[in-house]
């Protein structure tokens, strides 16, 4: 629902403001017609224009959704505004964002355009907002370098790893808990990240990234965003991409940087999915995913099970795969392919693969697809995530879930019985990384040969 502009970059004329009513819709326009907009001078909120452009259809019903039960009787205006319309007013407690061409001397906005919700803030925010204070402070970095889990009172601030002159980047809420079981931070994820920015960013660059995003922590409002649109910043790298479903040219974002890394979860995401190929060639995956899927009555232990049993198959074709934790409840395994074939060449060996594993273990699993038709008991064999914008949430990958738990590549040798997805977690996962080193590194490597490994599956 918000726009991507969060950034502490002067994009022309844009601003946060308070929602403080809306007026009544006139001829086909349903729900509500325009926002009536309100900002505070001197901690008093004052009137500042309406906003009736930049909804679609859906955006103003679900708007009007979240605006439903704020309505009050009156205005939380001092002084009442004229409006356009039969104004319906609202505890002013939602902020969004808007642009607009000009102020008049009055403080009103000429052509305010809705740009979406600023679910990351409150009212209270505006009230004391002070860019330079925030500037200087987000720029103070954490002396361990480390992600820190513990209660303070003292503003977080985070070091951005490598960060250029431009752009300056603003953080903001770093305090808010998103983990709420554990107290972890957004300012938490984002330190985890930095700190980890040297081995994720080669799993992340030039690829497409479907967002994610938790903008109030895992127990808040989550969403999908693909398209960046025009609004994403110009110094961040994107790519067009053509959608059938939607009829247009749909722009993903790259992250390529550091500096990606701290836009990206500042608004939000709190994991990191991207392509398996790269914008040199979407059609040429550079890896091949396995994704073991428990189902509701499945033990962890189940699919260690039968990652051990993909192992056989892969040992059977004399070719390399490598493990990792999905960070949730499933395991995930890649084969390097090093782009030499077409995503519906990677999508069918897996399929293949995934085959011969479920010959071996019938009863535990299954490649049924449907939700409804699969058998609660058994382990989904997700072979389709190899197709044309399919992701994974990356290794070394924090992932919304209790506890913080990260997406952590493994030795075969350390996938054992007893293992829990939790065992890798924000607080122990970058001590491990340095320890190891990117156990995940071979799969951007040398690819394997197709034909070889299928004549050696068909002689076994």
């Amino acid at each position: 629902m918000r726009s991507a502009d969060w950034l502490k970059i002067k994009f022309q004329n844009t601003e946060d403001v308070v929602i403080c009513g809306f007026t009544a819709p006139k001829g086909s326009r349903k729900n509500f017609g325009a926002l009536i907009l309100g900002t505070f001078i001197d901690d008093q909120l004052h009137y500042c224009g309406h906003a009736g452009t930049g909804f679609s259809d859906g955006s103003l019903k679900k708007l009007y959704e979240i605006f439903k039960p704020l309505i009050i009787e009156k205005s939380p205006f001092k002084d009442i505004p004229k409006t356009n319309g039969p104004a319906t007013w609202l505890k002013p407690e939602l902020i969004c964002e808007i642009k607009y061409t000009e102020k008049t001397k009055d403080g009103i906005f000429r052509h305010p355009v809705f740009m979406g919700l600023r679910e990351d803030k409150q009212a209270g925010d505006l009230k004391y907002e002070d860019d330079s204070k925030d500037s200087k402070s987000n720029s103070i970095p954490i002396s361990s370098g480390k992600t820190q889990n513990k209660k303070t009172t003292e503003k977080k601030s985070v070091k951005i790893e490598n960060v250029v002159k431009k752009p300056s980047i603003k953080l903001t809420n770093l305090d808010k808990i998103y983990f709420p079981e554990s107290e972890i931070t957004k300012g938490d994820l984002i330190d985890y990240y930095q700190s980890v920015a040297r081995y994720i960013l080669p799993h992340l660059k030039k690829r497409p990234q479907s967002l994610n995003r938790f903008p109030n922590g895992i127990n808040g409002l989550s969403f999908y965003h693909k398209d960046a649109g025009d609004d994403a910043p110009d110094w961040m790298e994107k790519v067009g991409v053509f959608s059938e479903s939607n009829d247009k040219q749909i722009q993903y974002l790259i992250c390529n940087t550091a500096n990606d890394l701290a836009y990206l979860n500042n608004l939000g995401c709190i994991d990191l999915n991207p392509w398996n190929s790269t914008t040199k060639n979407l059609e040429k995956p550079d890896w091949l995913a396995l994704d073991l899927d428990p189902s509701e009555n499945n033990t962890f232990d189940h699919v260690i099970e039968t990652a051990f049993a993909v192992k056989e198959v892969l040992d059977s074709a004399k070719i390399e795969g490598y493990c990792k934790t999905s960070g949730s409840s499933g395991i995930h395994i890649y084969i390097p392919m090093n782009a030499q074939y077409e995503v519906e060449q990677v999508k069918n060996f897996a399929h293949l693969l995934m085959q011969k594993v479920q010959k071996k273990l019938p009863d535990l699993t299954t490649l049924e697809r449907s939700l409804k038709k699969r058998n609660k008991e058994k382990i989904y064999l997700d072979y389709l995530q190899n197709r044309t914008g399919q992701t994974l949430a990356s290794v070394y990958s924090i992932r919304p879930k209790p506890l913080a738990p990260v997406s952590m590549p493994l030795d075969w040798s350390e996938l054992t019985f007893g293992l829990r997805p939790t065992d890798f977690n924000i607080n122990n996962a970058l001590e491990r990384i340095q320890k190891k080193g990117d156990l995940f590194k071979p799969v951007l490597g040398k690819g394997i040969d197709m034909l070889k490994a299928l004549e050696n599956l068909s002689t076994d």
